[in-house]
């Protein structure tokens, strides 16, 4: 397999990038990890005429935790999640989430912007940014905005940046007081692209009741997709087994699977249903935990 012929292009910032992509407006593809990208253009799924190399843009290459946020530039590697001592207290699930994606080899060369802008709908960080609300940063010539996740991921592998755009930091919220997670990913072999995952963080009064519920899943739709039936039930509970299962039950209405090699429509709608109730009860008991000891 060998890609397709293209003009390759390297620059050494932000600047450069934006002029390279309104150079060869609508014709170009940004090359930064490769991991997603280089096997596209080997299947020729990408045939570019222009890849603007990235790499040496040091600019992008951070992780800051400030203003009760997690500040990621687009460029930071995956790996990079898992080596900052930091986030396993201030974000410990992105942590999690960041072991799974794909193997150690994949997650050293993979970027974080990457893997955002490739919008794959079972992608662990796709998944965490519908999760949390993240907010990205999208740069132009002589503009900059920043968008939710509703704004940014469109469909399939669509996200909403223009042709003279790029994605230059992606922010986390930090964990709140009293917050456990819970993260389960169903592949059949470790390094695979998910089936189903689900993700979860719950957040408890002094009382022991929870305040507030995030439950999100992925692989059930074009894009990763929050339960918002499943949060409702979680409110005002505590983390009994009966109020789990009914937060767990909501899931098969709300999630929008098709039928693939990797399973049917009913057994994705059945084991997001399961995953979910599982990671529910890792949050929960971590949430029970903080709440006996404070």
């Amino acid at each position: 397999m060998k890609p397709p012929v293209f003009k390759y292009v390297r620059v050494d910032s932000v600047e450069g990038a934006l002029s390279a992509l309104a150079e060869h407006r609508g014709d170009v593809k940004i090359l930064a990890g490769g991991q997603s990208l280089v096997p596209m253009l080997n299947f020729r799924i990408a045939e570019p005429a222009v890849l603007v190399d990235i790499n040496p843009v040091k600019e992008l290459d951070y992780i800051r935790i400030e203003d009760g946020w997690v500040h990621i530039g687009a460029r930071t590697r995956q790996r990079a999640l898992e080596k900052t001592p930091d986030l396993n207290e201030k974000c410990p699930l992105l942590v999690e989430a960041a072991k799974w994606i794909g193997h150690p080899q994949i997650r050293n060369r993979g970027t974080v912007g990457g893997s955002l802008v490739h919008a794959d709908p079972t992608a662990e960080l796709a998944l965490l940014a519908i999760l949390l609300d993240a907010q990205f940063v999208i740069k132009g010539n002589g503009k900059s905005r920043t968008v939710g996740p509703g704004d940014f991921f469109e469909s399939l592998m669509v996200t909403h940046i223009e042709e003279d755009e790029i994605l230059t930091q992606v922010r986390y919220p930090v964990s709140p007081p009293r917050s456990g997670y819970g993260f389960r990913e169903l592949c059949f072999r470790h390094g695979d692209f998910a089936v189903v995952a689900a993700a979860v963080q719950l957040t408890a009064g002094e009382n022991g009741q929870c305040t507030e519920a995030r439950v999100a899943v992925s692989g059930v739709g074009s894009t990763p997709l929050r339960i918002r039936g499943a949060e409702e039930t979680l409110v005002g509970n505590n983390g009994r087994a009966e109020v789990l299962d009914a937060a767990a039950a909501r899931v098969p209405n709300e999630v929008q699977p098709i039928s693939d090699l990797k399973g049917s429509e009913a057994y994705r709608r059945e084991m997001a249903r399961v995953f979910v109730r599982r990671a529910l009860e890792d949050a929960w008991s971590m949430v029970k935990g903080l709440v006996e000891n404070a």
